[in-house]
């Protein structure tokens, strides 16, 4: 935006001055991606930049490390490249085993946490429920907390959240626990941790939704005999679908690439994207963790358009004009 003609020297000095912070903010941030996306597609094994590279020479990319995304763990790599073989990669190759594991996990935890968020952000929402302050503090307290101090208290609830396996509720629950009976090393105990993690996102989008939110149309449906299950799926939902859609998609990121709580409750059954990327470094620093960094960043990026997208639809469906 310009300056006004009438603007002091000191505010034209100020101006430049935010608009230089911005800009240096900006690099700041986006720095490392404009250095990760060109490093994946480097030929040789460095973190580097070759001198082929930066002399824009073809030999210097290669698209190898996307390819051993493919065949790291594979029984038979070099095979010919027919149906036995990607059934090789599906069945084998690592990095998609943990491609699958935190896709399981992240839609499972993102049902779970929006469900039980957006129950939990329409109660907050109303004036009579008592103490909402304070639940609300609550619940939003995993995304407050240091995550290795929720991750920790997990650890320890689900390894001293035991079933007795002799009993029918150890029987019934056999499938999702681990061999001793307790909620640690399974899926189910990194899908209720993820859940956890995830719902405070829910319930902030979900809550900001309901604050434009026409109380007066549920009591009009109410009015016309409408039950308040009627009321809430067919007047409450379709208006807060895009902010429930955008919390869920917040939850799932979070699940999707989340690491600490995943190192302290996931066995070695439970391997993630994010796992195997920290397994990587720890083990051998591989330019391959590169090209999954750059994809993971792809699909940030078309998640958070599709936020966007979702949260300009809110606003036209609430009769406010888009920003």
């Amino acid at each position: 935006m310009a300056l006004p003609t009438y603007a002091s020297p000191l505010e034209r000095i100020w101006h430049w001055t935010y608009i230089a912070l911005c800009v240096a903010i900006f690099t700041f941030l986006i720095a490392p991606i404009l250095v990760v996306i060109p490093l994946s597609f480097n030929a040789e094994p460095y973190f580097t930049f070759t001198a082929k590279m930066r002399s824009f020479d073809p030999e210097g990319y290669s698209l190898r490390w996307y390819d051993t995304l493919l065949t790291f763990g594979m029984a038979r790599p070099d095979a010919p490249r027919d149906a036995a073989w990607w059934a090789d990669v599906w069945a084998n190759a690592r990095w998609i085993n943990a491609a699958k594991n935190s896709v399981i996990i992240g839609i499972f935890s993102t049902i779970l946490a929006t469900v039980l968020g957006t129950l939990a952000a329409l109660g907050l929402s109303r004036p009579e429920m008592p103490f909402r302050r304070m639940i609300m503090a609550v619940l939003i307290s995993p995304m407050i907390v240091p995550i290795i101090i929720t991750a920790t208290g997990m650890f320890f609830f689900y390894s001293s959240a035991c079933v007795d396996s002799t009993t029918t509720l150890g029987r019934l629950l056999a499938p999702v626990l681990s061999n001793n009976g307790c909620l640690a090393n399974t899926y189910l105990g990194v899908i209720l941790a993820h859940a956890t993690l995830g719902i405070p996102f829910v319930i902030i989008t979900v809550t900001a939704t309901l604050i434009g939110f026409d109380q007066s149309l549920n009591r009009a449906a109410a009015s016309l005999g409408a039950n308040p299950r009627r009321v809430f799926f067919k007047v409450t939902m379709p208006l807060i679908l895009p902010g429930v859609i955008s919390g869920a998609l917040f939850a799932f990121v979070t699940s999707f690439d989340e690491v600490v709580a995943v190192l302290f409750i996931a066995g070695p059954d439970q391997q993630t994207i994010p796992r195997q990327m920290w397994n990587g470094i720890r083990e051998q620093i591989s330019p391959a963790i590169l090209a999954v960094a750059t994809l993971l960043v792809v699909f940030s990026i078309a998640l958070l358009t599709t936020v966007e997208l979702l949260r300009r639809r809110g606003e036209r469906l609430r009769g406010l004009t888009p920003a």
